[in-house]
């Protein structure tokens, strides 16, 4: 019997030791975004991951119910939340027609896929990306534009929501 408590008391300890761990292994919140051209499509290609639990969080304090991501209604709600807080920019300051075309959702995170038709990264002068900045007050969203192999990372937070692509800043610079 005493050797059975040992083992339960040990087996408690441990349990709180993983469970606190993983508590504190989620310290940080990000988003990576990768934007680049494909040649054989002649379009703009969107990719963007991020935590799902950080995606099942803030649908559940946005409408206080569990949402399933698998399923085409749950997924249309995040759509909009996605398109109201990201948008590639031209030259008139107005959105480019970005167009949704999936997601995949496992246990671990969200991967949101979309694209620009017909035209070439130069197309896009600014991007808009608040996605979870509003939930997260601590969200770091990374952009990584990959223009013909020159790739540049733009970084954003609650405070900087849009920024100019390189080549807008080139142009900006001339």
């Amino acid at each position: 019997m005493q050797r059975f408590r040992f083992n339960l008391k040990a087996l408690l300890a441990a349990a709180l030791l993983c469970v606190s761990a993983a508590a504190g292994a989620h310290r940080f919140h990000m988003g990576i975004t990768e934007v680049a051209y494909n040649a054989r499509t002649k379009s703009t290609e969107i990719v963007h991951t991020y935590m799902a639990h950080d995606i099942e969080a803030l649908m559940l304090n946005m409408y206080q119910r569990q949402f399933d991501l698998t399923d085409p209604e749950d997924q249309q709600v995040f759509r909009k939340y996605l398109e109201e807080r990201f948008a590639l920019k031209g030259a008139d300051g107005k959105r480019l027609p970005v167009r949704w075309v999936g997601m995949t959702i496992d246990s671990q995170s969200v991967t949101v896929y979309q694209e620009l038709e017909n035209a070439p990264l130069a197309k896009t002068v600014s991007i808009r990306h608040a996605i979870l900045v509003d939930f997260l007050p601590d969200q770091v969203n990374t952009v990584n534009l990959n223009d013909a192999g020159k790739i540049r990372s733009l970084t954003f937070t609650g405070n900087v929501a849009e920024q100019p692509t390189a080549r807008a800043v080139q142009q900006h610079a001339q």
